[in-house]
């Protein structure tokens, strides 16, 4: 195992610029990228938002499409396809002839972020609201969040593995610490992580329900913020281990010090006052690399310019650091709010910050809110060299990320760091308990009132009953994890959204079904009824969601971040899958495990398929 990952390449793309040259520039000369809508498609024009400033025909012509791709190609996708490229390039993974090298593609897995997916592909096709013709045209439509990483990859070369995380705006943010993860147990030496999201219809009209859009530019962190402006864009970041950055003679860009994952464990779409979920993920954050809060040179916030988030995580910063906070901004004032994108985007940031030693300024906040220090404003300077930089990455269902990015300082040379690498042999993993609908039909007045009863989703109900369940049957009293695998989540809530979308138009939607479509809803519900605030994260790639959650709950049990697991599966399409299952490296006491899980071997994240049947 090996205990420092490294950042070698980065490439981003969002309404700042096109490349992590253009952003710089934009970062340094204030430049914002909000305005008018010119490429969504939307009745909503008077609202402004951070769109990419190219159009589908433009993004198709710098990714070099073919044709023998087939259908419409997703602009999530295609945006990705333009900041990962940069990203392999960045870390000098191309061959003599300036290709990328497929020999180094091979070996490295792809781990990537979204929730909107191919959702505009889906709806230029949906338009019939029945309910047999609507599963029909979603499964047709290969907007699914798997398929959207699959299409991103096709357009680069053959990656080692792919995954995707779904746990809204902190998507790519834990994308990142899977990837690292996957670093740290030795399983990979190179991982590509980041995250994509683009502009599309259902992801804007659903936050308009929410009334939480600002028809100005946000104003993050000011006493008279009103919303956020929508954004997309997409980054993805080159982290291998430091022996292997080394050995191929690249110097690193930054190091990816630690991170942290908490679940707020409050409200599906709501921060607490208390930041209790930002307040934890910073601290498990700077727990694992040792840090101290004085030891934190910038944040940048999570800061969306919502009444609600932005006094929350204030509390939390205070919580954390006292009276002494940091220099902090949002850069969602330059970009919009890109979602589930937007950890890896503000990771970039943060990293241009370190190497060229500047503060990412504020912009529009003239009057901070009360009690606070005023975030960065122009003409600030860092008081002291930017060492330790923290980037937070909160989304719907109270998932929290947040990330520490640290200047590069080789301290050993390459052959006592690659002697440092410790191997340990993995420790058993057992399955304590586990249970498919069907087999015990769980009582499900047991498990929620009949209000929360009403307002879910037939999926949602089901499974949130058989996760608490197999819990208790477990043994233990509460995991330390609470992890979800699914390929279209609550599919009925967002059939059901994209269906009042063709009935009533984009001005008479409920919230409701929006909410509920977010992948990661189960494992939120899960954590809310049980007040659970540990690791939380859900990964939606077709058929291998299930086992992909596995490996992220058993490297974690390795590394010993947690010892217990809840892992499940849910999904109705093509066809209804509800199971569950308890991890842990305990066995409690009068509890006789079903089984012990082990990969075959260090280097394959392939499983004993038993245990998935």
């Amino acid at each position: 195992m090996t205990d420092k990952v490294v950042v070698t390449g980065v490439g981003v793309v969002s309404a700042i610029g096109i490349g992590k040259a253009e952003t710089l520039q934009s970062l340094l000369n204030a430049k914002t990228g909000i305005g008018q809508v010119r490429y969504l498609h939307t009745e909503h024009n008077d609202m402004p938002v951070g769109e990419v400033k190219l159009s589908n025909e433009e993004l198709m012509a710098r990714v070099e499409v073919a044709e023998d791709e087939g259908k419409q190609q997703s602009r999530n996708a295609m945006i990705a396809r333009l900041a990962l490229r940069e990203a392999l390039v960045d870390a000098g993974l191309t061959d003599e002839k300036g290709e990328l090298d497929k020999t180094m593609l091979h070996e490295m897995p792809l781990i990537s972020g979204t929730t909107v997916a191919g959702m505009d592909r889906a709806e230029s096709i949906f338009n019939d609201p029945t309910q047999e013709v609507m599963r029909e045209q979603m499964l047709e439509s290969r907007s699914d969040c798997g398929t959207n990483t699959e299409e991103i990859a096709r357009g680069i070369g053959h990656f080692a593995m792919l995954d995707t995380i779904s746990t809204a705006c902190s998507s790519a943010a834990n994308a990142i610490a899977y990837g690292a993860n996957l670093i740290k147990t030795g399983l990979y030496q190179r991982v590509v992580v980041g995250g994509s999201e683009s502009l599309s219809k259902f992801h804007f009209n659903g936050f308009n329900t929410l009334m939480i859009l600002d028809r100005e530019q946000c104003r993050p962190f000011d006493e008279t913020r009103a919303g956020l402006n929508l954004g997309e864009g997409a980054a993805y970041l080159v982290i291998e281990s430091e022996a292997s950055a080394l050995n191929r003679g690249k110097k690193p860009l930054a190091t990816l010090s630690c991170y942290g994952n908490a679940c707020d464990a409050f409200h599906q779409t709501a921060s607490s006052t208390d930041g209790e979920g930002a307040f934890l993920a910073m601290s498990k954050a700077l727990d694992m690399g040792g840090l101290k809060p004085a030891d934190i040179d910038y944040i940048n916030a999570h800061g969306t310019g919502t009444p609600n988030n932005d006094p929350s995580e204030l509390y939390a910063l205070k919580r954390l650091f006292g009276e002494s906070i940091p220099p902090y901004s949002s850069t969602k004032s330059f970009t919009g709010h890109t979602t589930s994108a937007s950890g890896s985007i503000e990771a970039v940031f943060c990293i241009l910050a370190i190497e060229h030693q500047f503060l990412p300024i504020n912009l529009n906040c003239e009057k901070a809110i009360e009690g606070y220090p005023h975030p960065v404003t122009k003409g600030d300077k860092p008081g002291r060299e930017l060492r330790n930089v923290l980037c937070n990455a909160f989304g719907f269902g109270g998932n929290d990320t947040s990330l520490v990015l640290s200047k590069y300082q080789q301290g050993k040379s390459i052959s006592e760091i690659e002697e440092k690498q410790d191997i340990h042999p993995f420790k058993p993993v057992y399955v304590l308990a586990s249970e498919r609908l069907g087999d015990i039909d769980p009582d499900f007045k047991q498990y929620m009132t009949p209000g929360e009863a009403r307002r879910l989703g037939r999926l949602l109900k089901r499974d949130l009953a058989l996760s608490a369940d197999v819990v208790k049957r477990s043994g233990i009293d509460k995991p330390d994890a609470i992890i979800t695998a699914t390929t279209w989540g609550s599919y009925e809530s967002s059939e059901q959204f994209l269906s009042d979308l063709i009935v009533y138009g984009e001005q008479m939607l409920k919230p409701t079904h929006f909410i509920q479509s977010t992948h990661n809803t189960l494992a939120a519900l899960v954590a809310i009824s049980t007040k659970n605030h540990g690791y939380n994260c859900t990964h939606s790639q077709g058929k291998a969601s299930l086992e992909l959650s596995v490996l992220d709950a058993w490297m974690q049990l390795q590394l010993g971040e947690i010892k217990t697991a809840l892992v499940s599966h849910h999904d109705a399409l093509p066809e209804m899958v509800n199971s569950a299952m308890v991890l842990s490296t305990e066995i409690p006491e009068g509890v006789t495990p079903v089984s012990e899980l082990t990969p075959h071997n260090s280097q394959d994240s392939t499983w004993d398929s038993r245990l998935f049947h």
